[in-house]
């Protein structure tokens, strides 16, 4: 059996995740709970599992009134479903457009146009699609409609996009206006959706200092940000990850590794320069796109491939999931895991309803900078508590000590760590010497001998405050009042300069003298 480790998960905000697998399931992840810290389960299942029906690309226009999810499958349909319920709009068929076998001709991206829905009167969607061969197509429909008499309205447009390559991966940005596409043996390739038009094609990198040449084989790709269409990111199967900027040139900006497998899956931040990057090996990391810093990698590795990444609209959540059939929530600031759910079926995709609102979401909304710290669960308060706490402790300090009259005995105590915080040096050491210096001079006074005292070595906390030891200064001026009282009492000098003019040689000397 394969060892396994138990993570502490802390839970997440409230949110509504929409999860795709191989076996054409849809199903629905909630996370519903007290002041944002929920633990998700799986709420609903759409559909009967069926590989032929197993979701290749999904989008939503997750609007307050009558949202749309776009699923594409394997069997060349598209369906059009409620995100609520999960009840079928329409489906319509990929076959008819370019008259290729959906089988050899599968979908490799899909966009559900949420702007030109809103602008047209009547209750119609538009749907961008695009095959591995390179067959995209914009087509509207009527909404209302069943799934049986549905049929396309207004203008079709259809377009080759791929030339002798695959597609990929494809994207489209956040005015609506721009279509990004890519693949094996196919250059990253910026197409105006208006005119149907290419606007500009990448120029494939050099060759290395040994003379090889790397095949264009791309992945994954994203827009930096929804309001700029110039600058996106790609991913590659040569483990390598690329900035383009169409306005500067037409090789990568910024190039760097990422692990050793093939990247899978990227997404872009709502900074507009953070991407998180997810390989075929479980590996997710988050990197600085401006310096290709890598910024972290996420705690807690997963078991397969991550094929999809999604970021929360609001919180600073991203989801991932993969062919281990985990969805994952992880934290963006400290890159932690909060939650992970096991949905049985290898995963494809992951969506984020941003609507989604349960009765503690507002709790959860109005912590701007969630998670906190877990002081500040607790208390809800900000982290200055540690300083007021230790200003209090000084004032009570300082009142014992005017009403006493003696500080020194709440000064020996060791200052507490909210104290050393702020920068204050613990001064116990120098209070306790003088202390042990008042103890000895007393000593001195009761027995009348110092010298006995002074010949032993200083204390370590008398050295450690850098003053000099005094003694032998000390030594040498007592033994010279000595010297002169055992003169002036005995009148002979060279008994007294012998030992520090001991009244015993004076007496001895004196007899001799008289005898």
């Amino acid at each position: 059996m394969p060892r396994t480790s138990t993570l502490d998960c802390p839970g997440c905000p409230p949110l509504r995740a929409l999860t795709f697998d191989e076996l054409g399931l849809i199903k629905v992840v909630e996370a519903q709970g007290k002041q944002g810290r929920a633990e998700p389960k799986v709420v609903e299942r759409w559909g009967d599992p069926d590989s032929s029906k197993c979701v290749l690309a999904a989008s939503i226009d997750d609007r307050n009134s009558d949202p749309l999810l776009a699923v594409a499958r394997r069997n060349g349909t598209v369906e059009v479903l409620n995100p609520l319920n999960g009840d079928l709009r329409f489906s319509v068929s990929n076959a008819s457009i370019n008259g290729v076998q959906s089988e050899d001709d599968p979908v490799a991206g899909l966009h559900l146009f949420a702007k030109k829905k809103s602008e047209l009167a009547s209750r119609s969607c538009t749907l961008l699609t695009c095959t591995t061969k390179g067959n995209a197509s914009i087509r509207s429909f009527e909404v209302n409609k069943s799934a049986a008499d549905v049929a396309s309205t207004g203008s079709s447009r259809t377009w080759s996009v791929g030339g002798s390559g695959s597609i990929l991966c494809s994207k489209v940005d956040g005015s609506e206006n721009y279509f990004l596409s890519g693949g094996k043996r196919v250059e990253m390739n910026v197409w105006d959706l208006e005119s149907c038009a290419k606007i500009w094609t990448a120029k494939p990198p050099p060759k290395n200092s040994l003379g090889i040449f790397t095949p264009t084989w791309f992945t994954s790709a994203t827009f930096l940000s929804k309001d700029d269409h110039r600058k996106f990111v790609a991913g590659t199967n040569s483990h390598e990850v690329r900035l383009f900027d169409i306005s500067a040139q037409r090789r990568p900006v910024i190039s760097f590794d990422f692990r050793e497998t093939a990247i899978k899956s990227v997404a872009e931040d709502l900074d507009g320069y953070t991407i998180y990057v997810g390989n075929g090996s479980g590996d997710l990391a988050s990197f600085d796109i401006r310096t290709g810093k890598l910024l972290g990698c996420f705690l807690g590795k997963c078991s397969g491939s991550i094929r999809s990444i999604a970021r929360h609209p609001e919180f600073p959540v991203i989801a991932s999931c993969g062919l281990d059939s985990y969805l994952r929530l992880w934290n963006v600031k400290t890159r932690q895991l909060l939650s992970a759910v096991h949905l049985k079926q290898h995963l494809t995709n992951v969506l984020f309803d941003s609507n989604f609102a349960d009765e503690e979401a507002e709790i959860a909304h109005s912590a701007a900078d969630w998670p906190l710290h877990e002081d500040e669960r607790d208390e809800g308060k900000t982290p200055r508590v540690k300083r007021k706490k230790s200003k209090e402790k000084k004032g009570i300090k300082k009142e014992a000590e005017a009403k006493s009259g003696n500080g020194e005995d709440e000064r020996d105590e060791p200052l507490n760590e909210d104290e050393r915080d702020e920068g204050e040096t613990p001064p116990v050491k120098r209070k306790k010497s003088k202390e042990k210096k008042g103890i000895k001079k007393e000593a001195e006074a009761k027995s009348g001998n110092r010298e006995d005292e002074r010949d032993e070595p200083l204390h370590e906390d008398e050295r450690d405050e850098g003053e000099t030891p005094p003694v032998k200064r000390k030594k040498s001026k007592e033994k010279k009042g000595i010297k002169k009282e055992a003169e002036a009492k005995s009148g002979n000098k060279e008994s007294a300069e012998e030992y520090g003019g001991k009244k015993v040689k004076s007496k001895k000397s004196s007899k001799r003298l008289k005898m």
